[in-house]
């Protein structure tokens, strides 16, 4: 059995468990908060400018004028004032730090870091952040960094030649930061209300989640505002315990509706079909065209000889001889009912030999005919 045939049949296997796994999860409903979150639980972006020392010689460029004034800088605010045209140091580099801050994180709790060289430096293995402060839009200071760095590579470079892994420009340090001011309060809005945003906005899905709530409580607490979010209002004798209320309302269990859709991935040959997904009756006709140009080389050596001396006018010549072969296998037919799936047509390429390669070129065929009605979405 050849690789290609292989793939296509796991390939079948994998859409098939698909199918069955999207039938239990419709059997069983899916809870509300594994389709929706908080509007406040959104996690905030800080970033921050420092410096990272211990270099062994890999740092940014003696003469960058970025690296020398941040490094005077930190050296006048610990006390020693030292000119930046005097620093000629190539065990430093200027490091941009990112994180991103919990929506309830609180101060004293450690947050993972990254790290990212902005200036020429070659690696920043064995280095170590310095205090870095890290700030949010609003130019506010909500963490300190510091800490060892951990890089997943490294470069190394002797006369020419270079060994590299991965990036050693960038690295992590886990826990690496501290937080010193939270966002944000409780999601309690004014009137009671907390609002929930949606995963995957659909209009369908808000709106079952809006009627089971309504059904799950015997009156009308949950709106839908737009296809991705939706608001509950808590009653007022359960404000007091909203806690225990938004517990219950999460619990709750709808069947989503799914779109239909497939998703290829051209650099593996992978198609995943999702949803209920169907294809008009077609007729597809798959064939390949082979060209073959190959092209030997000759070397034309004449032997002349006039009184014992070659002729100055003959000599060596390099003669190309060309050949181009061409084949077109004839065309393979598959018939395909109305009503057809993702699955069935994949098998039925199956059946023909046809690679992955093929069955995503005669997917995005189908969908440009508009007989494949899903949405067709390409990695």
């Amino acid at each position: 059995m050849s690789m290609a045939h292989r793939s296509l049949r796991i390939l079948i296997l994998l859409l098939a468990g698909l199918g069955l796994c999207a039938s239990a999860l419709a059997a069983e409903g899916i809870r509300l908060k594994d389709l929706s979150r908080l509007e406040a639980e959104r996690p905030n972006l800080l970033v921050g400018y420092g410096l990272v020392t211990g270099l062994a010689g890999t740092g940014d460029n003696p003469n960058s004028r970025l690296t020398n004034q941040s490094v005077s800088n930190v050296l006048e605010n610990l006390g020693v004032n030292v000119p930046s045209d005097s620093l000629r140091s190539r065990n430093v580099a200027v490091v941009m730090v990112a994180t991103s801050l919990p929506r309830y994180a609180r101060p004293g709790d450690l947050l993972d870091i990254n790290v990212s060289s902005m200036g020429d430096a070659r690696s920043l293995v064995g280095g170590t952040l310095l205090m870095t402060p890290l700030k949010g839009p609003d130019g506010e200071i909500y963490a300190l960094a510091q800490g060892a760095l951990s890089v997943g590579g490294f470069k190394y470079d002797l006369n020419g030649n270079v060994i590299q892994k991965n990036h050693p420009t960038a690295g992590t340090i886990p826990n690496g930061a501290t937080v010193e001011k939270s966002v944000g309060d409780a999601p309690l809005r004014g009137g009671g209300t907390v609002q929930y945003v949606m995963y995957e906005p659909d209009i369908t899905t808000v709106n079952r989640i809006v009627n089971a709530i309504n059904s799950a409580y015997g009156r009308t607490l949950a709106t839908a505002i737009d296809p991705a979010r939706y608001e509950v209002r808590i009653p007022s004798e359960a404000r007091a315990g909203w806690f225990d209320f938004l517990a219950r309302t999460e619990a709750l269990t709808i069947t989503p509706d799914s779109r239909a859709r497939v998703v290829v991935n051209e650099r593996t040959g992978t198609v995943v079909s999702g949803g209920d997904v169907h294809i008009s009756q077609t007729t597809i006709s798959h064939g390949d065209l082979i060209v073959a140009i190959t092209t030997d080389y000759q070397v034309s050596q004449p032997y002349t000889f006039l009184g014992g001396n070659s002729s100055p006018n003959v000599r060596t010549e390099i003669v190309p001889q060309t050949t181009v072969k061409v084949s077109e296998p004839g065309p393979v037919s598959v018939n395909l009912p109305r009503g057809t799936t993702v699955a069935e047509l994949v098998a039925a390429l199956n059946r023909v030999k046809a690679s992955s390669r093929d069955i995503i070129t005669i997917l995005q065929g189908l969908k440009t005919a508009g007989a494949l009605h899903a949405e067709l979405v390409i990695q």
